[in-house]
């Protein structure tokens, strides 16, 4: 249907949602105990594939364990099967030309009441099936499923519309130049993780704002959490067919979708190693393939605190236990190699670091009092207590935590490891759990340890730099360039804000597209550049022919 073109809108003003605190006898905490309250009543649920905007029940059933208490489960999920991935496909294709030629304005005013409704009707909801689903606490839940969902869809409106902005600055005479930024041609596949049930609706509504249509498969650990998100992109007012919900075995439903013609784009949030073998398992296809198809990743980390000699000693402490123990060090972003040199180290910080450490709290999230839930499952659970076990026998000293109890969840203690060798395999390799290891260096050796932090991994993620001294912290950030996507000065290395820090990392920690802000929309579209001439020519020849 055509529609006429009558002004030039503009988009609300932004601003980043504001953060609830759940204090004690607020509103805020009674209106979340209520909602956590009444999904424990009422679970668990059932969640169908979504394809073309009819629930579909394939009737291969899998279970969201609750990670605190894994006797329940959330919710049972039915399992995207071969038929129902390739429904999925070919309705996203049809509904592609309808959705990407509806005017720019109406497809704003969907997701901008998205964010009404997350920040809103949802917020608690959204925020329970966090807790309970995933393990996060009240204040990580907030931070994730309520704000960064809404800045992300917000944000994202205004982003598109400075990118849509961007036209040629010159014209010449007779003439006239546009630039229109067209979706990719065919679908867009997103994999989201558990760890942030915002990542499920940026993966997948990133793509959408600007035109594409999206297969969309949600972690098997965050089913419910992204199920909500679906349901309030329905409300909203998206159309069927536009972001197709799939949940199902990960390794079947990617290489399924991955092997269609017509895919476009991976928009991916996971593990090196799964991220590196779709690259090559997408590379492997491309003579399949109408183009060639964008890769967008982020993936792992081993992130780094350096301590220098002038560093404040207590806010370095409390920086870095935020750093490494919210949400029990499952984040991208999460701390896991700490350099403190040894002056600071013996004046206070490990006395101090071991203190603060012993007060923090773990148990079930929905418990405001705890600080620290459980790991997302089984699978998590051994590795870290194998990382654990593995420092031990490299000569690693276990100044605090270093246990765990699955007899009812998932919960490991907040584990301090000190080392004599940086290079150790905690030093090293990615752990994903509540876990650091510190390695005290010299204070003549500063310079030489920013190499060592350079050099120890495949990662760049993440780091903070911790300095009083002006000229320490910028030899710091000039020595670790490219050993971090985002770093931050006397300040912990996690907590990127969409619209303030954008996200993301470079080496094996992903291709630094900077989710949360304009870069990220460069991604999924295709630009077309458009001349016009209003004054037509009189003669083929040039001058330069005229005798």
């Amino acid at each position: 249907m055509s529609t006429p073109q009558l002004a030039s809108f503009k988009v609300p003003s932004i601003e980043n949602e504001p953060m609830k605190t759940y204090a004690p006898g607020s509103v805020e905490r009674r209106a979340l105990e209520q909602a956590i309250a009444q999904m424990e009543q009422e679970l668990p649920f059932e969640v169908p594939c979504i394809v073309n905007g009819k629930p579909v029940k394939t009737g291969n059933l899998a279970k969201q364990p609750i990670p605190s208490d894994h006797a329940r489960h959330l919710c049972s999920y039915h399992e995207a099967d071969v038929a129902t991935v390739a429904s999925a496909i070919e309705g996203a294709l049809e509904a592609k030309a309808r959705w990407e030629s509806m005017p720019w304005s109406d497809r704003a005013a969907i997701f901008l009441k998205a964010a009404d409704l997350v920040s809103g009707k949802y917020r608690y909801r959204l925020m329970a099936a966090t807790i309970l689903g995933q393990g996060k606490n009240a204040w990580q839940a907030e931070i994730d499923a309520a704000a960064e969902l809404t800045d992300f869809l917000r944000f994202g409106v205004k982003f598109v519309e400075e990118l849509y902005s961007q036209q040629p600055s010159k014209n010449s005479a007779g003439a006239w130049n546009r630039v229109e930024y067209r979706a990719l041609e065919g679908f867009v596949l997103a994999v989201s993780p558990f760890n942030f049930t915002a990542i499920g609706g940026n993966l997948s509504g990133a793509p959408a704002l600007v035109g594409n249509t999206i297969v969309w498969k949600p972690s098997p650990a965050a089913t419910y959490s992204n199920y909500i998100i679906h349901q309030i992109f329905t409300e909203a007012g998206l159309p069927a067919g536009v972001i197709q919900f799939v949940p199902g075995p990960p390794a079947e439903v990617v290489a399924q979708a991955i092997s269609h013609p017509s895919f476009a784009a991976l928009h991916f949030t996971g593990s090196t190693f799964v991220f590196k073998k779709l690259w090559k398992d997408i590379a492997s296809n491309l003579d399949i393939y109408k183009g060639y198809p964008r890769i967008v990743g982020e993936t792992g980390g081993k992130n780094f605190h350096v301590i220098h000699q002038s560093a404040e000693i207590g806010n370095a402490v409390l920086q870095t236990i935020r750093g490494a123990y919210e949400y029990q060090g499952q984040k991208c972003s999460a701390l896991s190699r700490v350099y403190v040199s040894s002056s600071v180290w013996n004046g206070g910080f490990k006395d101090l670091l071991l203190a603060q450490v012993a007060k923090i709290k773990v148990g079930a999230p929905q418990s405001f009092d705890n600080f620290m839930g459980p790991v997302i499952g089984r699978p998590a659970y051994d590795k870290i207590m194998g990382y654990i076990q593995k420092a031990k026998e490299a000569g690693g000293e276990i100044l605090a935590g270093g246990t765990g109890d699955d007899s009812k969840g998932y919960f490991i203690q907040p584990t301090v490891i000190e080392t004599k060798d940086p290079k150790m395999i905690t030093m090293v390799e990615e752990i994903f759990g509540p876990v650091i290891t510190v390695y005290v260096f010299e204070d003549k050796d500063f310079e030489s340890t920013l190499d060592l932090i350079d050099s120890t991994t495949d990662y760049a993620l993440t780091g903070a730099i911790f300095a009083s001294d002006r000229h320490a912290l910028l030899t710091a950030t000039n020595r670790l360039r490219n050993a971090a996507g985002n770093v931050y000065y006397n300040e912990k290395c996690t907590g990127a804000v969409v619209g303030q820090q954008p996200f993301g990392g470079a080496r094996a920690s992903g291709t630094n597209d900077k989710a949360g802000s304009i870069s990220i929309f460069y991604r999924f579209v295709s630009a077309r550049s458009i001349k016009e001439n209003f004054v037509g020519l009189e003669d083929f020849q040039y001058p330069s022919n005229l005798i």
